[in-house]
Formats: structure tokens, C-alpha cells, sequence
């Protein structure tokens, strides 16, 4: 059977929304089965005529956790923040990149660079299991049939592991996942996030390895598009800056990439963001690529964006003045709502 199963946290009614949207009709009058998941609070200000043109064409299409009052959807916790789109079963995509302009016409101040993965064969099945996880809750359709689970060769000898949180269960997933990963660094530690509010054993986790001797570099945006979270963002530059981690501020525009690369071992490229709101609050995914090749390539895509990045001189950082410093602790205080 033909598939596309696509979910992602903000689709935009925009040009490459409907782009994205004429393709999908296009195939449902093909007879392929179209399944569309977003997301209420991040795509709350697209109309829902845009949707209802997509199901008159027989697509499935719904929205998670959806939000009664408008006003509140700027900060409502809980959200799906997973990119997931999945073809036949076979080809998946996920990352750092929803369905907007902005995503690949950037910004009106600068560029915006992201970070997106293509995974062909079973590793996609990972992502069609996510995405049929979330497709029940939204849909009470409780999918299980092996046809959407194709027998697939193996293309390579990697392994690939994907992993889901959410602020459901017991355990936070990819929090403890992080840590593992830091706390068992021998080499290096190459962290891309366009937000870093890190949760206590994040910001211990990170400043162990470097006191250790780790080469930890952290890379985020010069300028933020959310200016608090971009000042409590500045307060805990100093605890890594104290540590010896080396920070890197991304340039020509905003760096979107959720990246990390360990040891020439371990790639991570997902939809979280190293912050409170990604590991606690909300439905999040990631791929984790155990091979030398791939890690390789990945902290190539890192020294690459380091040419774009100034360096943050810790002599000069932490010499801000008083009336920088306030508004961001202050800010901090906030950084598990932000």
C-alpha cells in the first residue's frame, strides 16, 4: 500500500505550506493514504479553511491537543513538537524544520539554518511507530497491520536508534539520554541548540566533562527569536564559560539546528532543544547514529558553521555590566516556562 504520513508542529499557510498542501491532495486523488498530524498551539494562526481543503480531498488530517482559548496558546504546556513525515513505510524525514517560508527563505534579518534527516529503510519504521503512537491519540485509530511495515533490506551496517519522549510515563527519555551520552565522553562534545536552558543535570553533566578535560563546544544563535529565552539563555553561558566549555554564537542568522556529535561515535539529530520546555513538557524525537562515518560527517557540518560563529572570549563575557546581568538572571528564574 501507498502511504505519506506527515506531523509536524507548525504548518504554515504560506507559500511552501501550499506547496506542501496541493502535493498531498495530489497523491490522496492518486488513491495514496494521506494521515496529517499538527500541532494546535504551533500552528494556531493558520485558518482552519486551509485544513478543511485537505480533508474535502479525503486526507485524514487532525490536530494534537487542541486549544479552546487562542489567547493562551503562546505558552500552553504539553505540545507535540515532533517532525515526522514517512513514505511507504520506507523513506522517512525528521529534524529541526517545519512547513513554513521561513524554514528555507529565512528570516528578514538573516538566514536560517537548520538541520533535517533523510533515513531510508528500517530505519523509517522507527519514525512510522512514532508517528502511529500519536496518530491514536489524536484519532482513537489504533493502527497495527504489517503493511505499514514493509520488509525492507538492510542498506548499511549503522545502527540507528529512534527515541520519543513526552511529559508522559515515568521516565524523560531524552533528558536521560542526554545526560548518558555527556556523562561518557572521553574525546569531545559538539552541542548545535537554538535554545539552551538547561535542566540541572544537563548543566552539571556539561561542565563534569569539561572540567575533565572534554573539549565541549556549544554553538547557538547570535540573535534569538524569542528575546527572553534569549536572556536566560545568556546566564548560563557563564556557568559553561567558568567550566571551560567553548561558546560559539552563530552569525548570519538563526541557527534553528538541533545537533549533538560525541566521540566520532555518536550522532543525535532530532526535534528537541537542549531546554526545560523540549525534555519536561513536551512530545519530542531524535535519531541516534552509532557510526564512526556518519559522526564524522555531522562534526564536519559543526567546524564548518564555526567559520559563520564569533567566539564568545570568557574574559570579556563575564565582565557584562550589572545592567545586563539583572534582566537575565531574572529571566533565568523563568527558564523552565520559557
Amino acid at each position: 500500500i501507498y502511504i505519506v504520513h506527515i506531523q509536524y508542529y507548525i504548518f504554515c499557510d504560506d507559500e511552501i505550506g501550499n506547496q506542501v498542501k496541493n502535493a498531498l491532495i495530489a497523491k490522496a486523488k492518486e488513491g495514496v493514504q494521506v494521515r496529517v498530524l499538527y500541532d494546535d498551539v504551533g500552528s494556531w494562526n493558520v485558518k482552519r479553511q486551509f485544513f478543511d481543503e485537505m480533508k474535502e480531498s479525503g486526507i485524514e488530517v487532525y490536530s494534537f491537543l487542541r486549544v479552546v482559548f487562542p489567547i493562551f496558546t503562546s505558552k500552553v504546556n504539553y505540545r507535540n513538537h515532533r517532525k515526522i513525515v514517512v513514505i511507504d513505510g520506507k523513506v522517512g524525514f525528521m529534524g529541526g524544520m517545519n512547513i513554513a517560508d521561513r524554514y528555507v527563505k529565512g528570516l528578514a534579518w538573516g538566514n536560517w539554518r537548520d538541520l533535517h534527516f533523510k533515513i531510508t529503510g528500517k530505519g523509517a519504521q522507527g519514525l512510522q511507530s512514532a508517528f502511529l503512537n500519536d496518530w491514536y491519540v489524536v484519532s482513537k485509530n489504533l493502527i497495527t497491520s504489517r503493511d505499514y511495515y514493509p520488509v525492507t533490506p538492510a542498506l548499511g551496517d549503522n545502527c540507528i536508534q529512534i527515541a520519543t519522549s513526552g511529559p508522559t510515563g515515568q521516565w524523560r527519555t531524552l533528558l536521560q539520554a542526554a545526560i548518558f551520552c555527556i556523562a561518557n565522553a572521553k574525546k569531545y562534545i559538539y552541542i548545535q541548540t537554538p535554545y539552551f536552558l538547561p535542566t540541572e543535570g544537563i548543566n552539571q553533566a556539561l561542565q563534569t566533562a569539561a572540567l575533565g578535560g572534554v573539549d565541549v563546544r556549544l554553538m547557538l544563535p547570535k540573535r534569538s527569536d524569542a528575546r527572553s529565552a534569549n536572556m536566560a539563555t545568556h546566564s548560563f553561558i557563564d556557568d559553561m564559560l567558568k567550566a571551560g566549555v567553548k561558546v560559539y554564537l552563530y552569525e548570519p542568522g538563526f541557527l534553528h539546528s538541533k545537533l549533538t556529535v560525541i566521540d566520532d561515535s555518536i550522532a543525535c539529530i532530532g526535534s528537541a532543544n537542549m531546554d526545560f520546555r523540549s525534555f519536561e513538557h513536551n512530545f519530542e524525537i531524535s535519531a541516534f547514529v552509532y557510526d564512526t562515518t556518519f559522526a564524522q560527517k555531522m562534526k564536519k557540518v559543526f567546524q564548518h558553521d564555526i567559520h559563520h560563529c564569533e567566539q564568545v572570549i570568557p574574559s570579556r563575557w563575564l565582565k557584562r555590566s550589572f545592567k545586563q546581568r539583572i534582566p537575565e538572571s531574572f529571566m533565568r528564574l523563568f527558564s523552565p516556562l520559557l
